[in-house]
């Protein structure tokens, strides 16, 4: 890839573009290509809105026409019902039923006779039925009338409205969606006798919803308020027994009442509708159709754009990738490189692609950062080891000490440390004077980091005091470590047998349980060895 992008920039060379500003204007040239995507994409949501308004506009007549027949279609079962109930076959047989003898069971055939006679000149009526005001039926045009579903408060109501209509329901017996109307039969002088009361088919409310289905695949619902539905334009009565709508969704649909929404409908599949309440009562006409047919139009525009757009886009993006590698690439690795350095990662190395601006930026700045990561290295390597010396200090030593007493402690490993002080090291140095004393610390210094392991910690710990710290170590092993670091030290052609060493030994955990009091029992130990003669190795007691 880097030797592909090398080619590529000899190549842009004699045209020009091998700049910064160069490049920017190729970009700059294909950026207008922009406006185009911006007006394919205006149109597309122009052609939506416009379309999404037709739909409005005709989901919202059908919803308000056929809400509009509905009312009108009960009004006009209602008045039906009330010149049958005024009728004087009605009236006066009804209150003749009641009377003993054979008087009231000539009215009784007499009102079944009437009632029958109406049914059969009225099919959308499936059974008419005379109750009186406790709900008993006097009598009807079923052999065997079968329990029905009276209104809630059917009384008051037919007192108050004159009128009473129940909830639509599935009737077992016959097998269809029915509803319930009432109305109060009177007797001269304003008694109330009871109510004529008729079970209609949902069918004939089927037929009537069906007109106003303009759409292929639309559907226009009679609902309730809560989201059941009680008949379809096209949907079978039995399909819609157990369908319901979820409340959310008929609560959006109340709230924007003739307005069109887009919801999950009672098949599941999402569909664009405009609801409508009916006067009067808690029903309401739905008129929806599936979204897909509704926006097809304006999705063949989508997918005819998207095509054209994305033909665009893969022409333009295959001239601005290899654009892109030579601007963008080598400013990526200067951005990346520079927030490595500047979290602290020297060990950059960026590599130069091209001539011009950016071969000599990354040029400058990679000998930047080899100038930094000298200087840091020898920051580091001064910030922790001793300049006279060159074993570790004791800033260092101590952080170290720190870290394996935790390890330690947390492997239950164990770990020793060594505190060595250079016997009447004063008089040294009166004697022979200064640089010999710190050639012999420097000798000292040399002794224990060759009798010690890698993983030891060798430091001075300040003036002739030194300290080793070895992991992973016993007091025993440790023992034996100061007792070579002794021996070394009295066969030295330089300081042998004219400087000592007193040493003194402290394991983790056994003789202390953190770090500082580990270094304090060392040199409790150390002094111990001083007092007891020098030129020796003691062990801590706690």
């Amino acid at each position: 890839m880097k030797s592909w992008e090398r080619r590529v920039s000899h190549l842009l060379r004699p045209l020009g573009l091998d700049g910064i500003r160069s490049k920017m204007l190729v970009f700059g040239l294909l950026a207008t290509l922009i406006p185009s995507f911006t007006t394919a994409w205006i149109s597309y949501l122009q052609n939506k809105r416009s379309l999404t308004e037709k739909i409005t506009g005709e989901l919202q007549s059908e919803s308000g026409q056929a809400a509009r027949e509905m009312d009108l279609w009960i009004k006009e079962r209602v008045y039906e019902l009330r010149v049958f109930a005024s009728s004087y076959e009605v009236s006066e047989n009804v209150d003749r039923t009641g009377r003993a003898g054979g008087g009231g069971a000539r009215a009784h055939a007499r009102l079944t006779d009437y009632l029958r006679s109406v049914r059969e000149r009225f099919t959308d009526y499936q059974e008419l039925r005379v109750v009186d005001p406790r709900g008993e039926v006097v009598a009807s045009t079923a052999p065997r009338p079968a329990p029905v579903r009276l209104p809630a408060n059917w009384a008051a109501a037919i007192r108050a409205e004159n009128a009473a209509v129940g909830e639509a329901y599935w009737d077992s017996t016959l097998a269809k969606g029915i509803v319930v109307f009432m109305v109060p039969i009177y007797q001269t002088g304003g008694r109330l006798l009871g109510a004529l009361t008729a079970k209609l088919d949902l069918a004939a409310v089927q037929r009537l919803l069906r007109r106003f289905a303009g759409w292929e695949s639309g559907e226009v619902y009679l609902v309730t308020v809560d989201g059941r539905p009680l008949v379809g334009s096209r949907a079978a009565a039995s399909d819609l027994r157990r369908a319901t709508m979820e409340a959310a969704e008929v609560k959006r649909l109340l709230g924007h009442e003739g307005a069109t929404v887009e919801y999950r409908g009672l098949t599941g599949g999402e569909v664009v509708g405009v609801l409508k309440r009916v006067p009067r009562l808690d029903w309401a006409v739905l008129a929806e159709i599936p979204a897909a047919e509704a926006y097809r139009q304006v999705t063949r525009l989508r997918n005819v754009t998207v095509l054209i757009v994305t033909a665009l886009l893969v022409g333009v993006g295959l001239l601005a990738y290899f654009l892109g590698l030579l601007i963008t690439r080598p400013l990526d690795r200067l951005t990346r490189g520079a927030a490595r350095v500047a979290e602290g990662d020297l060990e950059v190395d960026l590599p130069v692609m091209s001539g011009g601006e950016l071969g000599y930026v990354t040029e400058v700045f990679n000998d930047m950062v080899k100038r930094l990561r000298e200087s840091r290295r020898e920051l580091e390597r001064l910030s922790i080891t001793d300049h006279l010396t060159g074993l570790y200090n004791r800033r260092y030593l101590m952080e170290t000490l720190a870290n394996e007493v935790r390890r330690s402690h947390r492997l239950e490993h164990p770990c020793a440390l060594l505190m060595a002080d250079v016997d009447h090291f004063k008089q040294y140095n009166d004697a022979y004077g200064h640089l010999a004393g710190d050639e012999a610390l420097a000798r000292v210094a040399t002794i224990l980091k060759e009798a010690t392991r890698d993983v030891d910690c060798a430091a001075r710990y300040g003036g002739e005091e030194f300290v080793v710290l070895m992991p992973e170590t016993e007091a025993a092993g440790a023992a034996a470590t100061a007792q070579r670091i002794r021996a070394r030290l009295a066969g030295d052609a330089l300081v042998g047998g004219k400087l000592t060493l007193s040493i003194g030994l402290a394991q983790f955990p056994g003789d202390a349980d953190a770090a500082e009091a580990l270094l304090a029992v060392a040199d409790a130990a150390l002094y111990q060895a001083k007092r007891e003669g020098r030129d020796r190795v003691q062990r801590a007691s706690r």
